[in-house]
């Protein structure tokens, strides 16, 4: 019983046939329409992506015996025995066997003789970054200057290694990684004219394990068809590529927007069953992110295959989208640091942990069982809440401005120059980042109207820049319930800023501390009777 890998099967033929690589077809079908045909060709790329199959499409094209043409009729003996390796014309060298310069001047002295068939002889030589540096200088003088006759097409998957002057005397075409979307496309066009059973979901996970080569892809299926019994499923490619369900990386992401730090260590010790990678489950992870931040970003976006619109609109709502981003961001840093973990689990739990860890303050993670589903519903709404703003509505109905919380909050502002009363205020307005250390190099001069007078600490103009201003004024703004706006002063001798005041009140903190350290009736007697000395720079206060 013979059979034809999918992958030899369902090679292209001709241009028309190829998927993806539209900028190389197009050149060349250019140059074969036009009869510019370079003498000397070089196709790099990674593997799998098309280098071979190209060049003797190309060689078919020159030899067919209809005539040189983008299109050949591939019925003709040229063509037949182009596509079965037997054309004699068609030279193919595997340049990773044949690396010695006597084989490569064995090579050219056949060079300068006709076709024994074809129109042209044409020379593939593959994998040409292998030659040595003997053999590229054998093979310089004939490819820069070629009998009429002559062809040569290279390939090769690391271009870097060849010399220079290689790289001048040919046309260079770099062929790209395919997407997973042609890949995915193109297994499902092969698995319905072979009558194949197949889960789009199983053919997207060959799709993406296949790494932009085709030929991966191809061969991935093959194994798939046969691991499965004669389908694709997904759980088959699942359990093929060792990726665990996707139904536990859902189950993550929602333990996650319910902070449950608890649940989080549970799910991955149960997933220890299942010997997972962890790195593939942080790649699952951190895919399942990036659809959910599509979906809050665009609110029309439909997701794929591996996850229902239904389920990323969800998860949407569950999620900020500070949160998508902080997951996202430390799912592939925790993938990176992974074999620098103790062990691969551990390093995969600590990742889960730092998700939670790095949230904002005001999410607060729970650390027992009792996170929940009430937890869970209570994200969710926050996070629906903040998803879907509030339609604008006209002026004539605008509501008023916010009133401060308080409405003492204005008349706390104190005496001009009051550190205790501006600290009071920025304890209470929401501001961060290098705004809130311009507010604290401040100090509070007064108030007239809409006016707020600040004197910045001269050691810190660095912090100031317009647009911390403007931070600054829309939090003042906010808190006083009218827009204010800023004007910046000199300092004066006697106005302490915030920054001041919390490094004087450290200070005299210390100062006690080291006080009482030295008065203490322990270090006395060490100091009596073994001579102990107090060193002061390590005494600090207790928090």
């Amino acid at each position: 019983m013979s059979y034809t890998a999918l992958a030899r099967k369902w090679r292209p033929k001709k241009f028309s046939e190829l998927v993806g690589q539209e900028h190389v077809r197009r050149a060349l079908v250019n140059a074969l329409g036009s009869g510019r045909v370079h003498h000397a060709f070089l196709f790099t790329g990674t593997r799998g992506v098309g280098k071979t199959t190209i060049a003797r499409i190309f060689a078919k094209c020159l030899n067919c015996e209809a005539g040189v043409s983008a299109e050949p009729d591939g019925t003709c003996a040229a063509c037949r025995e182009i596509d079965a390796g037997r054309f004699p014309d068609l030279i193919e060298v595997d340049a990773a066997s044949r690396t010695k310069v006597d084989d490569t001047r064995e090579l050219l002295d056949n060079v300068q003789y006709a076709p024994t068939r074809g129109r042209y002889k044409v020379y593939l030589i593959d994998e040409v970054h292998m030659l040595s540096t003997h053999s590229f200088n054998a093979l310089l003088k004939t490819l820069e200057e070629p009998p009429p006759h002559v062809k040569f097409l290279l390939a090769t998957t690391d271009p870097q290694k060849l010399p220079v002057t290689v790289l001048s005397r040919c046309l260079q075409f770099n062929l790209k990684r395919l997407p997973v979307s042609e890949i995915a496309a193109h297994l499902r066009a092969i698995l319905e004219a072979e009558k194949i059973g197949f889960e789009p979901a199983g053919v997207k996970l060959v799709a993406q394990a296949a790494d932009g080569s085709m030929r991966d892809g191809l061969s991935l299926l093959d194994q798939l068809i046969a691991f499965g019994g004669g389908k694709a499923g997904e759980a088959e490619a699942r359990a093929m590529l060792g990726t665990i369900s996707r139904d536990h990386v859902v189950r993550i992401l929602d333990l996650l927007a319910a902070a449950d730090a608890a649940g989080l260590l549970r799910c991955a010790q149960g997933l220890e069953e299942f010997s997972p990678d962890y790195a593939q489950v942080l790649d699952e992870l951190a895919g399942l992110l990036v659809r959910v931040g599509f979906r809050q970003a665009v609110q029309d976006y439909e997701g794929d295959e591996l996850y229902e619109p239904q389920l990323l609109e969800r998860l949407a709502q569950a999620l900020s989208p500070e949160d998508v981003q902080l997951y996202y961001q430390t799912a592939i840093i925790g993938r990176r640091d992974l074999p620098l973990a103790p062990d691969p689990r551990s390093g995969f739990e600590m990742t889960l942990l730092r998700m939670l860890a790095f949230r904002p303050a005001s999410q607060p993670v729970t650390a027992t069982a009792g996170g929940g589903e009430a937890r869970a519903a209570a994200v969710r709404a926050a996070g629906a809440a903040s998803q879907r703003p509030s339609p604008p509505t006209p002026a004539a109905s605008a509501p008023p401005p916010r009133a401060p919380a308080a409405p003492a909050a204005p008349a706390a502002v104190g005496p001009a120059g009051d550190p205790a009363a501006w600290s009071q205020i920025l304890g209470q307005i929401e501001l961060g980042g290098a705004a809130r250390q311009l507010a604290s190099h401040c100090a509070f001069l007064g108030r007239q109207g809409n006016v707020v007078r600040l004197a910045l600490d001269p050691q810190y103009q660095v912090v100031r820049s317009p647009a911390q201003e403007e931070k600054l004024a829309q939090a003042l703004s906010r808190h006083y319930g009218e827009t204010v706006r800023l004007e910046f002063q000199a300092a004066g001798g006697s106005a302490e800023t915030p920054a001041q005041a919390q490094r004087r009140a450290e200070e005299a903190r210390l100062a006690r501390a080291r006080q009482a350290f030295e008065t203490d009736p322990g270090v006395q007697g060490l100091r009596d009777r073994f001579g102990a000395t107090v060193l002061p720079d390590t005494v600090r206060p207790l928090k």
